[in-house]
């Protein structure tokens, strides 16, 4: 990778701009740039795609990203003290790397970016979440994204995949798999990243499907999992009560026992609940 981009290596670049990370800032940062390639080529063939980044860092996986032909990067960066290193970045690839200081959660992207567009970072461990969700979950669906290429904690990554009766299963795992396929690509020890978590990290792809794999109203299905998912030991008669006076009845016509747990419902079934509690 250094052969191809002719950059610094990741360590020199940290410590020319004395880029310690911040634990604040949720900040990890992988330095291995053969590592970051590969996560740039599990996005998918970027030629031709504008590529969201957030949480840059000093650069690696915007590397990567350009390297493998990203048309171009958007990276949102919160920390001031790395846009020395990535404007290292853009004038070694002029026109293709624009930079936006700032928190994404207050940003909106899309004025900068031109489909088709691609999502791929090693998310922040402070607002991977967050912005996955928003990502899941906009008004209209298909998307802005094509595809997202992210990075989180293993024990997310798991959720964000996991199968009903699982102890993963909640409502990530059903807000992704209900309008995404989604699927993890690459594990990653403590010993990648400096400096090194205590956790083992993952990167999960989602590819946007057409449409969502069941009908229902989102506001309406976030809620029911909301509330089914708030309180995972308890019968859902018990967990969703307070939704509508008739939601035992309500379980019973969607096919679901009153006395089942959340974790056992299917995305089908909470759907199908879903389309009820809508209707009234």
């Amino acid at each position: 990778m250094v052969a191809i981009d002719g950059l610094p290596p990741l360590r020199e670049v940290i410590r020319d701009h004395d880029l310690v990370a911040k634990k604040a800032l949720g900040q990890n940062f992988l330095l291995d740039l053969n590592l970051t390639a590969k996560i740039a080529r599990a996005a998918g063939d970027l030629h031709g795609c504008d590529v969201l980044e957030v949480g840059p860092g000093p650069g690696g996986l915007t590397r990567g990203l350009l390297a493998e032909g990203a048309r171009r990067v958007l990276a949102v960066e919160k920390d001031p003290r790395c846009l020395p290193a990535l404007a290292e970045i853009a004038a070694h690839y002029p026109g293709r790397l624009e930079v936006i200081e700032g928190d994404a959660l207050a940003i909106d992207v899309r004025a900068h970016l031109t489909p088709p567009i691609r999502i791929a970072a090693n998310l922040p461990y402070n607002v991977g979440t967050e912005l996955l969700i928003r990502w899941l979950t906009p008004p209209e669906w298909p998307p802005f994204w094509q595809s997202l290429t992210l990075m989180f904690q293993k024990e997310v990554a798991e959720r964000i995949v996991a199968k009903p009766g699982t102890n993963h299963y909640g409502r990530l795992a059903l807000l992704a798999q209900w309008r995404a396929e989604a699927k993890i690509v690459m594990v990653l020890p403590p010993e990648a990243f400096t400096p090194a978590p205590k956790v083992h990290s993952a990167v999960v792809h989602l590819t946007a499907l057409p449409e969502p794999r069941f009908p229902a109203d989102p506001k309406v299905l976030e809620r029911v999992v909301a509330a089914g998912f708030n309180q995972r030991r308890k019968m859902l008669r018990q967990a969703l009560k307070g939704l509508h006076p008739r939601i035992e009845a309500m379980l019973e016509e969607a096919g679901i026992a009153p006395t089942e747990r959340a974790e056992r419902v299917s995305l089908e079934e909470f759907c199908r609940l879903a389309r009820i509690l809508a209707a009234g």
